[in-house]
């Protein structure tokens, strides 16, 4: 005899495998759905049923008769529930209502304002209070995401470790749940990222993956045969805590000389902008574009100058090219993967940048692998963070063997 649990959880699965089928290959009948996954019409139907009871699914005009009854076709209905997106970064935190196909609908910018520790946490949660007043309808919401960088425990919805915000096993998940009464998920903002593509992407054929995102820091991803790879305690793909310069290189926040990130991100960046104009009186092109205060040097504006084709900006990107290519050679020779994807603000809209790391990694890799190296920006738009934190929250809402890791 079949304990109650285990019909439950082979419940379950069916109708996450339905649902799946129904937002993939809308529209399409309950008999086609029965014969595609091999189980019976009376499964499928009570699966259905739930779902339109709860308004996942809607009912979208007759299909075509092969001799009998015409069929029903059946749709998934994005707009009949949303998710609140929740994105950490060390300078800001942005908060959006989305549809479950990460449609945005309100979103919400707030500086951390130098905040870090219990401050950072207590302005996090403050934040998300102050969205959700302003937030309709709540029972229609499945539930909060949040994405942040650093070592994450997804399962536990624990902030393991994170330098820039000065974040230690903060069970973060935990505290937004007993707040607001809503259920929580928590990943590593990279990971999301390569959920986030395979999902809402066009790289969603690729089954080993490594992402790599560029920004206030540098994280990556990885998938493995379809699935996140995340390791022993959640430290997998820590690519900004390797070492490039141990013998002369910069202190790290982590405590170690040398680490990638401390010469490829955003930081680093800007002060080797301003260097070049306060110290050594260069002239740029951002001096034209930002020409009364250098506060307001984004990485939009450094790619931007870098496409106009200045010269100082043009040697700094080649200055973090050579940085980041050493790491991503490594990552080649260890993984072997079918596709690196490159993310982040210095990377959107920058194809000088991803064209130069193209050809300096294939400088150096063995050459075994030369042929078979694809390095491709995101598919996922300036968005690409609320899609991430959607994408977590859909990954664990609707688990199943057939949901987001074909």
């Amino acid at each position: 005899m079949r304990r109650t649990g285990d019909l439950k959880l082979i419940q379950e699965l069916n109708r996450s495998i339905i649902l799946d089928m129904i937002r993939k290959e809308a529209p399409i009948s309950r008999s086609e759905i029965a014969k595609r996954i091999n189980i019976s019409p009376t499964t499928v139907t009570s699966a259905v049923n739930e779902l339109m009871n709860e308004g996942f699914v809607r009912e979208d005009g007759i299909g075509v008769s092969n001799g009998g009854r015409k069929p029903v076709l059946l749709r998934f209905d994005p707009n009949s529930h949303f998710i609140i997106g929740v994105s950490i970064s060390n300078s800001y935190i942005k908060v959006a209502e989305m549809n479950l196909e990460a449609e945005i609908r309100r979103k919400a910018v707030y500086s951390t304002n130098l905040h870090f520790g219990q401050a950072v946490i207590d302005h996090i949660l403050e934040i998300i209070k102050q969205f959700l007043q302003n937030t309709d309808n709540m029972e229609r919401c499945v539930g909060i995401s949040v994405i942040t960088p650093g070592i994450v425990d997804a399962d536990k919805g624990i902030i393991s470790y994170n330098t820039k915000l000065n974040l230690n096993h903060v069970p973060l998940k935990k505290l937004i749940e007993q707040q607001f009464g809503l259920k929580t998920y928590l990943d590593n903002d990279t990971n999301s990222f390569v959920l986030a593509e395979k999902h809402f992407g066009s790289y969603s054929h690729y089954k080993d993956v490594i992402y790599i995102t560029v920004g206030d820091g540098v994280g990556s991803g990885l998938m493995i045969n379809g699935s996140i790879h995340r390791g022993y305690r959640g430290s997998s793909g820590e690519l900004g805590h390797t070492t490039v310069n141990r013998g002369s290189g910069v202190i790290c926040e982590c405590g170690n000389i040398g680490c990638l990130e401390s010469y490829v991100n955003w930081p680093a960046i800007y002060s080797k902008i301003l260097t070049a104009i306060l110290t050594r009186g260069q002239q740029t092109k951002i001096q034209e574009l930002v020409p009364e205060d250098l506060s307001q040097i984004t990485p939009e504006i450094f790619i931007k100058a870098i496409n106009m084709g200045d010269l100082i900006c043009l040697k700094i990107m080649d200055e973090v090219v050579s940085y980041l290519s050493a790491g991503i050679v490594n990552y080649i020779h260890l993984f072997n993967p079918e596709v690196i994807i490159l993310g982040g603000n210095l990377v959107q809209d920058n194809q000088l940048f991803i064209e130069a790391i193209q050809e300096e990694v294939s400088r150096h890799v063995i050459p075994a692998l030369k042929d078979d190296i694809h390095i491709l920006p995101t598919t996922l738009g300036p968005e690409f963070e609320m899609m991430g934190a959607a994408a977590v929250l859909l990954q664990e809402k609707f688990r199943s063997p057939g949901f987001l890791a074909n």
